[in-house]
């Protein structure tokens, strides 16, 4: 069986096309800049040459026949027809409380989506431009929609509930959802086959760290509390996202700014993190060499960015009461030694001891990074959430046809 994994964003678009059958990558791609008369394509077939052009795509219909035709092109493609996809399957960041894990896409769904924008109001409406878009094109392919929350829905009441009036979570479901569910869940099984232990006797910190972050509390193989909250904007720093914070400096600030809600909400999103401390990037790579260059915001800014993951990565510890694991992926979590470095110094208080010479090697491998006899163990792990989504779309399809 082949699937197409599709990652459909406002403006761009990434997929993946998969045969089944040894779970390898056909050939993978994104389409960036739509809406616009200089959109650019990416696909890369796997032993063929990448292409890259530029075209005018205006919505994701266009944007999806485009990858259709880049699939089934007589020269770059690795099919020969669209009847040789036989189910695509979608990320979707926010399910809510509807939905505890992949589900195959029918009307009801695609209902129940929707009625979740308000909960995910930059990626949900995305998210459906992309089905909508498979239903154009390929007419009566099944899709599947895989869930960033679902892996999160284990989570018991008392860490994902916030304490605030409970009307607000009968009546409008404010609560902690998480997110990354699909690499959390990823790594972690990763983990267990890695130090070969199965995964329900296991005490895992998982740490997706990229340009947004979070920490899971991975207890037995379920997620028991995470830091991402209603929204991705809770928890640690991120490139431009501020994590926690008081949340009385919300009206403070729109009062002595005379701020609009719409923009503190930019404020927090867009314009904090990394970029506001450091007044350089949001960038880890570019934090680091200014820092290196004696750039006293950039250290700052790393500081506080490692900090806040060394304090999630303790308060994990305590809620499991115990830690087996700490692992460490996505963008920074992949490739910052310094980072990784520096968090996993200053825990020798839980058992970690640090391997200076396995952090600097190996990059972009799955690879432990303590010694032998740690206590606790930490290991880098690349993420593969594309994989996740399309091993759920197999099974799903596949119990279906039988």
């Amino acid at each position: 069986m082949n699937v197409l994994v599709i990652n459909a964003g406002s403006s761009s678009l990434k997929y993946q096309l998969f045969q089944m059958q040894d779970e390898s990558v056909l050939a993978k791609g994104r389409v960036e800049r739509i809406g616009m008369e200089t959109a650019i394509i990416t696909h890369e077939p796997t032993g063929k040459p990448d292409v890259h052009e530029v075209s005018e795509i205006l919505e994701h219909t266009t944007a999806i026949r485009r990858v259709i035709e880049m699939l089934v092109h007589p020269v770059h493609g690795v099919l020969t027809s669209t009847a040789q996809i036989d189910a695509v399957g979608h990320r979707v960041v926010h399910g809510g409380e509807s939905f505890k894990q992949s589900v195959i896409v029918d009307e009801a769904v695609k209902k129940e989506i929707k009625r979740l924008f308000d909960l995910a109001p930059l990626h949900n409406p995305a998210h459906m431009l992309g089905i909508s878009a498979v239903e154009i094109n390929m007419p009566g392919v099944p899709q599947v929609v895989v869930f960033d929350t679902a892996f999160h829905q284990s989570m018991p009441a008392t860490a994902y509930l916030y304490p605030v009036p409970m009307a607000l979570y009968r009546k409008h479901k404010v609560r902690r959802y998480g997110f990354h569910g699909t690499s959390h869940k990823y790594v972690s099984e990763r983990a267990a086959d890695f130090l070969g232990r199965p995964l329900e006797h296991l005490k895992l910190v998982t740490c997706h760290i990229g340009n947004g972050a979070s920490c899971a509390a991975i207890l037995g193989g379920l997620s028991v509390d995470t830091s991402m909250g209603m929204t991705p904007l809770e928890g640690l720093m991120m490139g431009t996202r501020s994590g926690d914070l008081d949340p009385a400096i919300v009206p403070y600030a729109m009062g002595k700014e005379d701020l609009t809600l719409s923009e503190v909400s930019s404020m927090l999103n867009k314009h904090s993190g990394l970029q506001a401390i450091s007044g350089i990037s949001s960038d880890m790579r570019e934090i680091v060499e200014a820092l290196e260059a004696g750039d006293k915001n950039a250290t700052l800014a790393f500081d506080m960015y490692e900090y806040r993951l060394r304090k999630y990565i303790g308060a994990y510890a305590a809620a499991m009461n115990g830690i087996d694991a700490i692992v460490f992926t996505a963008g920074v979590g992949e490739n910052s030694e310094l980072l990784r470095k520096t968090v996993c110094q200053q825990l020798s208080f839980l058992g970690v001891e640090f391997d200076e010479e396995a952090n600097q090697k190996g990059r972009g491998l799955e690879r432990r990074i303590s010694k032998a006899g740690s206590k606790v163990e930490v290991l880098v792990i690349p993420t593969n959430e594309e994989l996740v989504i399309a091993r759920d779309t197999y099974e799903l399809v596949q119990e279906k046809v039988d």
